[in-house]
């Protein structure tokens, strides 16, 4: 069964994993090149395994750089991140005439006050997300 726009599962068996980063949880990378999101917080490791190795024997974070991300990023990245699911994101939280159009060009269709992506729409997903984010 499908459940994002780009995994299929077998049985309902989802990777939680994944999901996660989906729905906007937090999370904690570990190890070179990792990236951590936590509250709104994200930040990345040192790429280059030695270079990672040396910060934590130096007794420094390896992190190499982090952002702190803005309502409006914040607001993107739910709007991109949930459109992904099978589930969608709620109506609410979408401009209504941009739904509209979504709907009328079969992009998108409503289920249970949700916009959810039609198989057009995962194949044109880039176009349906830039249209709700701007």
């Amino acid at each position: 069964m499908w459940y994002e726009i780009s995994n299929w599962a077998k049985n309902e068996n989802v990777s939680r994993h994944n999901l996660n980063y989906w729905q906007g949880n937090n999370w904690w990378g570990i190890g070179p090149g990792a990236h951590s999101h936590i509250n709104g917080t994200r930040w990345w490791n040192q790429k280059l395994p030695n270079k990672w190795r040396e910060s934590l024997q130096q007794g420094l974070s390896p992190a190499l750089a982090r952002e702190i991300l803005t309502n409006d990023q914040k607001i993107i990245e739910k709007i991109m991140l949930e459109l992904r699911l099978k589930s969608g994101i709620n109506i609410d939280q979408i401009d209504s005439k941009k739904v509209e159009g979504l709907v009328k060009d079969q992009l998108a269709l409503i289920e249970s006050g949700r916009l959810v992506l039609t198989l057009q729409g995962r194949l044109l997903a880039d176009v349906v997300f830039r249209e709700l984010t701007s």
